[in-house]
């Protein structure tokens, strides 16, 4: 198993209340020359975790930090204008609290971030690292 030391959390960008799951972000991540989807875990609008990359392969979703994290997302992010919003469901703020649990449980040492802390995005357009400060 990989040395984990970071967990990463994203949106997929998409307007408030659509519904996509792991394979269409799949199919856009191939698109765009990825080798497989670039998450571990993807967080649908009804609280649903699907499984995207396998844990013991890096993930393609935050440049630099790939090798030692773990990439989660949720779908949604974007306002139905298309700004930058949290657009998490109630169902999808359990499930990514219990999904962070969980992670940190295996990976105690892994510290919670938001893409945005590395990265000049939104994403996940909510502060990730304030707001899993006490897993």
């Amino acid at each position: 198993m990989r040395t984990i030391n970071e967990i990463i959390v994203h949106c997929t960008a998409t307007k408030a209340g659509r519904h996509f799951d792991v394979n269409d972000v799949r199919r856009w991540h191939l698109q765009r020359k990825f080798r497989d989807i670039g998450y571990h875990f993807l967080i649908l609008l009804d609280g649903t975790v699907q499984q995207g990359r396998p844990l013991a392969k890096a993930g393609a979703h935050c440049v630099g930090h790939n090798s030692h994290s773990i990439g989660v997302c949720y779908v949604g992010g974007l306002a139905v204008n298309g700004k930058p919003t949290d657009t998490r469901t109630p169902e999808q703020r359990l499930a990514l609290r219990k999904l962070l649990t969980q992670l940190k449980q295996q990976f105690p040492t892994a510290v919670i971030h938001g893409h945005c802390d590395f990265a000049a995005k939104s994403c996940p357009c909510f502060n990730a690292t304030q707001e899993y400060k006490d897993l």
